[in-house]
């Protein structure tokens, strides 16, 4: 009995494969054998399939069969190329956009799956925030404070904002406890240029003309970034100043600090208020008359003073004055 039962299995099987196979329309034969009823059916299936893509062209060279096709705004492409090309010219980021209007006549159950699959997104999200420590941490911890504390040494005082601020989001600056030192991030703003750029894990024996030689020099700078700093870089070093906003004091009141470019960056933050990072205002001294520095020397050209004694009588020194 069990010798009839294991021919009777292979058998039907066999059979029951065969059934399967001809509703299909696939070959009933041995595998790779071409004989059965549906080996010629099965073969234009194939070709069919292979040539359903082929029947649109890459719409972006229009010279290819397409490969691709981009799951947001459905254009055809052959190439990585292609793919970047269209990208780049109808401003496609080549994400499927879940939440687009689909009318009731196209509705399908991909489209009812496809809101499903976003709305499980959306709630995976929501609890996700929920569980993020850093969002309910106090408003200090330990790193905050242990980051005070060295900056109190240096007779810095630093200061941070509640989180959400946009300036504690992306401070990058640390201290690195075997090395013993301060890696600041910086922000550089060109006024003349209406240029800023952020600089991160500038260390702080570090002095301010090496910061500024990446910007300001005419020969070792960027050249995207020379040419936006024309102005800068066309001026005589000499004619460069760089200042720092005084903090803590009224708000009609804006005053600014001058820093020495052969100085480190530590020994120009010392006995100064920042919060969170520093922020330096790279200016020209021939075109910083709305900018009140306190404590300018007194060794300025006579004519600068004249120009600006009348503007000065009535202010306070080192608040800004508007230039027009």
């Amino acid at each position: 009995v069990g010798r009839n039962t294991a021919h009777v299995a292979p058998g039907g099987a066999r059979v029951a494969g065969s059934r399967m196979a001809e509703r299909a329309g696939v070959a009933s034969g041995p595998a790779g054998s071409p004989e059965g009823p549906g080996a010629e059916a099965g073969s234009p299936g194939l070709a069919c399939g292979k040539r359903k893509m082929a029947l649109h062209g890459c719409e972006t060279c229009s010279g290819e069969e397409a490969k691709y096709r981009c799951p947001r705004c459905m254009k055809y492409s052959c190439s990585l190329v292609c793919v970047k090309k269209h990208k780049t010219a109808l401003s496609c980021n080549g994400i499927r956009e879940k939440a687009a209007f689909v009318s009731i006549n196209e509705f399908s159950e991909l489209n009812l799956l496809s809101d499903y699959r976003f709305l499980e997104d959306v709630g995976r999200m929501t609890d996700g925030a929920a569980r993020d420590v850093s969002l309910h941490r106090p408003t200090t911890n330990k790193f905050i404070n242990y980051l005070k504390n060295r900056a109190r040494k240096h007779n810095i005082h630093l200061k941070t904002l509640p989180i959400g601020f946009t300036k504690r989001r992306e401070n990058s600056t640390t201290f690195n406890k075997k090395e013993q030192r301060f890696y600041w991030h910086l922000k550089l703003i060109f006024p003349h240029s209406h240029a800023e750029y952020t600089v991160k894990r500038v260390p702080e024996d570090k002095t301010l003309g090496e910061i500024l030689k990446p910007y300001l020099d005419p020969e070792e700078s960027d050249p995207v970034i020379r040419q936006r700093l024309k102005i800068y870089t066309m001026s005589p070093q000499s004619d460069v100043q760089i200042l720092m906003k005084i903090e803590n004091r009224q708000h009609n009141s804006v005053s600014y600090d001058e820093l020495h470019t052969s100085k480190s960056l530590l020994d120009n933050l010392k006995d100064k208020v920042v919060i969170e990072y520093p922020t330096l205002l790279v200016v020209l001294k021939k075109l910083k008359n709305d900018m009140g520095v306190l404590g300018q020397d007194a060794s300025e050209s006579s004519e600068d003073l004249d120009s600006d004694s009348s503007s000065l009588s009535s202010e306070e020194e080192g608040e800004i004055r508007d230039s027009s």
